[in-house]
């Protein structure tokens, strides 16, 4: 048997290591001489700047602590891959490099644009009857990939999202005696509303939710939701609303857009999102004179891991190791997936799919699942979305702060 090498790639999640975690235990199982990690995905692949993990993972401690790491341990991009015809000589420098360090297994952990480089490697190899396998493992707390029940990351985001919003719904419920605050929390989700769906599972015996949920699968109405706002407000002390960053007016543009634009866009054509929470809280003290107050998660969603899902962490460790045992068995061009048989009890299986059914296609939110005119999600996602979120995992202390491995403090 070759080599094996793992990259990670995109946006990281509170257990994308834990996925790294599964390759790493699946290969020293199958006797695998050495496990390389791409230092910052493809990009760093490319530029030969290889990692052999053996240097940093010595047994099976190393891997709980991996596992309870957030971010990308091995460093990501947003590296986008050249159409093969015309740029052959990448490919040939790419897989110039697997021959050079005998690497024949090629392991990707990402979501929709990290699934079109094992798309493009794999087919590639096929074109050249080269004899290296690819295969995708799905990471992504947008939980926007095809053919797969959820995707790992997703869990553990939308335990942090309902978390952090019966926090907040608690917090604001502290004033607004003698006039109503007005709380509007923006959640990631550029085209697909699954995190901002999640601030429903804030709803509880002691937890009334948000009033108001927008996602980006339904067209934004500017007027509609003012007069929703003055309403609540004139019947509550407190009003907390959760909109996706990536809501959009009828003209197409992003609500974010209509205050200070980003012009930033990455390599796959995706703007920078950010703004969009500010832009309402203004717009709400300005024509009500109301106190109102913009809340961004941003990164933090996705990267907390000491309030990680052990649901999450278990599925994001085993797709890890199915996707390199699956390696090890000749199998190509595929990415694992979930499938859920029973939500109650909670029973999973894993399966593979053909990469070219999943690579660059999105899957948003079901219409159904909207309700209450585009302002709520309905007791159908809940359902789907409650077992995702069940169970921690400790992290390791250091000092009261948890402790997590690093490639940077790494003493060799």
């Amino acid at each position: 048997m070759g080599n094996v090498i793992i990259g990670q790639s995109g946006g990281p999640t509170a257990v994308i290591n834990a996925s790294l975690a599964g390759v790493i235990k699946a290969s020293k199982k199958s006797g695998i001489k050495k496990i390389y990690g791409m230092h910052h995905g493809i990009e760093g692949f490319l530029k030969e700047d290889l990692i052999d993990l053996d240097d940093y993972i010595k047994d099976m401690s190393d891997l709980s602590l991996l596992k309870r790491t957030p971010s990308a341990f091995l460093g990501s991009c947003r590296y986008k891959l050249p159409e093969i015809e015309g740029n052959e000589d990448v490919y040939e420098k790419m897989f110039g490099i697997l021959e050079k360090y005998d690497i024949e297994y090629f392991l990707y952990n990402g979501g929709n644009d990290s699934m079109d480089t094992i798309k493009m490697l794999s087919d590639y190899a096929a074109m050249h009857d080269k004899p290296q396998k690819f295969m995708g493992i799905p990471k992504t707390i947008d939980n926007d990939l095809p053919l797969t029940d959820h995707t790992p990351g997703y869990g553990s985001a939308a335990k942090y999202i309902a978390t952090s919003m019966k926090e907040i719904i608690r917090d604001n419920e502290s004033f607004g005696a003698a006039k109503p605050t007005v709380c509007v929390v923006e959640i990631m989700g550029r085209h697909a509303g699954w995190l901002t769906a999640a601030a429903a599972l804030s709803k509880d015996s002691d937890c009334d939710g948000p009033d108001l949920i927008y996602l980006p699968e339904r067209v934004f109405d500017i007027d509609d939701f003012m007069e929703r706002v003055k309403k609540l407000a004139a019947e509550k002390s407190s009003v907390v609303i959760a909109v996706s960053e990536g809501i959009k007016v009828a003209d197409g543009r992003f609500v974010c857009e209509l205050g200070q634009s980003n012009d930033y866009v990455d390599a796959f054509g995706h703007k920078q999102l950010s703004g969009c929470a500010s832009y309402l809280t203004n717009l709400i003290t300005q024509e009500t004179g109301l106190k109102s107050r913009a809340i961004e998660f941003s990164t933090l969603q996705r990267c907390a891991t000491h309030l990680a899902s052990r649901v999450d962490i278990d599925e994001a460790y085993n797709v890890g190791y199915i996707a390199a045992k699956s390696a090890f068995e000749g199998k190509t061009g595929m990415m694992i997936t979930l499938e859920v048989v029973s939500r109650e009890p909670y029973l999973v299986h894993y399966n593979q799919y053909d990469i070219h059914e999943i690579a660059n296609v999105e899957r948003k939110v079901p219409k159904h699942w909207i309700t209450n005119d585009g302002t709520y999600v309905s007791e159908q996602y809940l359902e789907y979305a409650r077992p995702l979120i069940i169970g921690n995992i400790l992290p390791y202390y250091t000092g009261g702060l948890p402790k997590h491995l690093s490639l940077k403090y790494h003493k060799r």
